[in-house]
């Protein structure tokens, strides 16, 4: 008889107790579908007497996950504990080190330590997934890895944080203004303990840079993701795309240029008609597109207890079927160290900005646009403050270069009260 696969599990949140859940009461799916049975161990929490809503007393406690990733009868460590580093990088790491298989929902940790993990586990003949880690319950890193791995990868975008999609969602829908729509989350407990994680685009950034990584072989440089959050979002930016046909989202692109590779996680308008303009709530989207296969859209649940926990256990049955692949699809020793580069690639941009009301003050403004070599598609004046006016301009494609040195001008001109809103306009 095949000897079961056991696991150990680091951190019973949410998502670690519903992977407890999954091997509890679908034992019998889970072994019918791997042709092995899958049982766990051993756990470790930072709260023994938490009451998680499944009962642990069938397994072994340790209280440091180090010493749980190490156990002899540990199989494959699973950490879902968080952090970049600290004990989720400690028992991560002694896992690999043991030769022992890890699957993490980590996508902070792989983000600023993928390449040396990735090394370690190939060097002791180990396997380190991570499914859960972006997009939730989306199987986008089974995609790329596996069905889209004959592909050469073009780009790929989505968003790929519900809670600032839920915060631009309820700021459209309920004419609310940021701070309220961010109330209202926080309230929900939708967002981080650090919500500058959310909304700073930061924990998206993350998933990009991870994605990024197998769509391109290169080595994960978050540090070179382009990192803007959805704070400066007005209610009267949600208005005017809409006016114009689009939606606000925090989007990730990625792409590999002749000047290296570009990432950028920023809101941007995209036509509300796409299927990412449709995309409204908590839910993810990713967008992949390959030279052979077109255009790939994979829309689903982001977060959360069944969905996560359920990419999870997609990479421990992988496991259980004995299906062993390189971190990143390709043996960490290949992965390339790309050049991060700007993004260069032209696009039209949404501007809104106050002028100071004196006359003239338009015409420097457009004066400063056409000096760079960009050219206005449309340009709106609404409504009117004490002593400014505000101004919507949207633009035919220019570079983010240019555009920068024409705002620079701009602001030397004295007419602008503040930095304007810059959002760019993605084509999908």
């Amino acid at each position: 008889m095949t000897t079961p696969l056991r696991l150990g599990i680091a951190g019973l949140g949410t998502v670690g107790a519903g992977v407890v859940k999954i091997v509890r009461q679908k034992a019998a799916l889970l072994s019918e579908r791997t042709g092995r049975d899958i049982q766990v161990s051993a756990v470790s929490a930072r709260h023994r007497d938490k009451d998680r809503g499944v009962s642990l007393a069938d397994y072994a406690w340790e209280d440091d996950p180090v010493a749980l990733a190490t156990r002899d009868d540990v199989d494959v460590f699973v950490e879902l504990m968080g952090g970049s580093d600290g004990p989720a990088k400690a028992a991560t790491t002694a896992a690999l080190e043991a030769g022992k298989d890890v699957v993490t929902a980590n996508k902070a940790m792989l983000a600023h330590h993928g390449q040396a993990l990735a090394e370690l586990a190939e060097a002791r003949g180990a396997i380190l997934r991570f499914e859960a880690a972006v997009a939730g319950g989306i199987p986008v890193i089974k995609a790329l890895t596996e069905g889209l791995a004959g592909n050469e990868i073009t780009r790929v975008m989505g968003v790929m944080n519900g809670t600032c999609n839920y915060i631009l969602t309820r700021m459209e829908t309920g004419g609310l203004t940021y701070q309220d729509a961010f109330d209202e989350a926080d309230a929900l407990g939708y967002l981080e303990a650090d919500p500058e994680l959310d909304v700073g685009g930061i924990d998206a950034g993350h998933k990009l840079s991870l994605l990024s990584a197998i769509a391109y072989g290169t080595q994960v440089n978050f540090d070179a993701v382009e990192l803007e959050g959805i704070g400066r979002v007005s209610i009267d930016d949600i208005r005017q795309a809409a006016d114009m046909g689009y939606k606000i989202k925090l989007l990730g692109v990625s792409r590999m240029t002749g000047r290296g590779l570009e990432q950028r996680m920023a809101p941007c308008l995209v036509p509300a008609t796409s299927p990412l303009g449709q995309l409204d709530g908590g839910t993810n989207m990713v967008v992949i597109e390959g030279d052979q296969v077109g255009q790939i859209v994979m829309r689903g649940a982001g977060a959360g207890e069944g969905p996560t926990a359920s990419a999870v256990m997609g990479d421990v049955m992988d496991l259980a079927r004995g299906f062993r692949i390189s971190t990143f699809g390709q043996a960490a020793s290949s992965l390339k160290v790309a050049t991060p580069a700007a993004a260069a690639t032209p696009a039209g941009y949404y501007l809104r900005m106050s002028l100071v009301d004196r006359p003239g003050a338009l015409a420097k403004v457009a004066a400063a646009l056409g000096e760079s070599g960009i050219s206005i598609a449309r340009m709106r004046q609404y409504g009117h403050e004490k002593d400014t006016a505000p101004v919507l301009i949207v633009t035919h494609k220019a570079t983010r270069a240019a555009l920068d040195t024409a705002i620079e001008a701009m602001l030397a001109t004295g007419v602008v009260d503040g930095v304007p809103v810059v959002l760019r306009i993605e084509r999908v």
